[in-house]
């Protein structure tokens, strides 16, 4: 179960998992042991083991391919919990490739919040995002302070921990440009000259910020045809209120008044709508489509053999003019169908067969995406 630190993991599996073994692999004292003798360690836990922050002890990865193979029959024995993905620490993905299976856990989720029977606003997952301490904080300045103190940790303790050798300031630093830059398309050479460091370096930063679920690269779509498209992804931040946090915005007065917000909600919609696809509809993969002439769509959904196009806006009433990108990609592409996403209360048809959908509506059903 992979997803960004503090998004739940540990809570939600000890409460699935009520009677398995929980170990702690950044406690010590149950780190020390795996570390001494992991395959004694791991034959005295048996099975029905979960071990948090699997990454942290790369060795345990052998031991459990060797003792997965010796009963291979049997499933669901070990749940791995991990905070960056396998690519980060060498040798997981190998030593487990065929023996495992991944279950992506975001943030909080719009339809989690409903069926939590709480009383806030789609615009208050937006302005606070996802983490369940940022988003169940009392008050604005507590929410603050606790994204101010999550990035300090993961500055100054999760990338030593994992091997990512950067100054502090430096990374805060990129981290801020990013935020400002996000749903831009991406540019390493840009960033790279303003921190006066190489665009290799920007981009294994960046990479790490992508493999620890903080940051998403979504990359263009590509068709057999003749019009040129971009070819650089997108950066955009994964969580809204780490996104908020950097732009300095703290309140919902700050948040509407701010001249990135339609960025800000274009990213909150891409993140709730990928997981939303993730859901109801595991094989579609993201990604943005532009042309060289700009003509763009915010997020195309496609399988290899259909692709669902929808353009995201921050608008009351959109029309058909916001929908002209959509238009372009559904004839280039020979799409029947294309999807405004808005804060609204009703879909409407806009003509020529794009549909505005209230973002409210739709993710608070993800299982309305499988219709699409």
């Amino acid at each position: 179960m992979l997803g960004p630190r503090q998004c739940g993991k540990t809570t939600f599996s000890r409460h699935a998992l009520p009677d398995w073994t929980y170990v702690d692999l950044e406690r010590p004292s149950d780190a020390a042991p795996l570390l001494a003798d992991p395959e004694a360690r791991l034959d005295q836990l048996g099975d029905h083991v979960i071990f948090d922050e699997a990454q942290r002890v790369p060795e345990l990865f052998a031991v459990l391919r060797s003792a997965i193979d010796q009963r291979r029959s049997r499933h669901g024995r070990f749940l791995l919990l991990g905070s960056s993905s396998p690519r980060l620490v060498t040798g997981v993905a190998e030593s487990l490739a065929g023996r495992m299976a991944f279950l992506d856990l975001p943030a909080f989720r719009w339809d989690e919040v409903q069926r939590a029977g709480r009383q806030e606003t789609l615009s208050d997952l937006w302005l606070r995002g996802g983490f369940p301490a940022a988003f169940l904080a009392r008050g604005d300045r507590a929410r603050a302070e606790w994204l101010d103190a999550y990035t300090r940790a993961f500055i100054e303790r999760d990338l030593p921990a994992l091997g990512v050798e950067v100054s502090a300031a430096r990374m805060r630093q990129l981290w801020t440009m990013l935020a400002h830059s996000n749903g831009g398309l991406w540019n390493a050479s840009q960033l790279a000259a303003s921190l006066g460091v190489s665009y290799h370096t920007v981009n294994r930063y960046v990479d790490v910020l992508e493999q620890t679920f903080l940051i998403r690269r979504l990359p263009p779509f590509f068709a057999n045809i003749r019009k040129r498209l971009v070819k650089s992804p997108k950066v955009y931040f994964r969580d809204s209120g780490l996104l908020h946090a950097f732009l300095g915005i703290d309140t919902a007065t700050a948040l509407h008044g701010h001249p990135a917000r339609g960025l800000s909600w274009e990213a909150f919609v891409i993140d709730q709508l990928i997981a939303a696809f993730q859901r109801v509809r595991p094989g579609y993969r993201p990604n943005f489509w532009r042309t060289a002439l700009g003509q763009e769509v915010d997020l195309l959904m496609d399988d290899g053999r259909r692709q669902v196009p929808f353009e995201i806006k921050l608008r009351s009433t959109p029309t058909i003019d916001d929908a002209r990108g959509v238009l372009t990609c559904m004839k280039d592409l020979g799409l029947r169908r294309g999807y405004v996403i808005y804060p609204g209360r009703e879909a409407y048809s806009l003509g020529h067969q794009v549909t505005a959908l209230p973002a409210d509506q739709l993710l608070n059903r993800p299982q309305d995406v499988a219709k699409l």
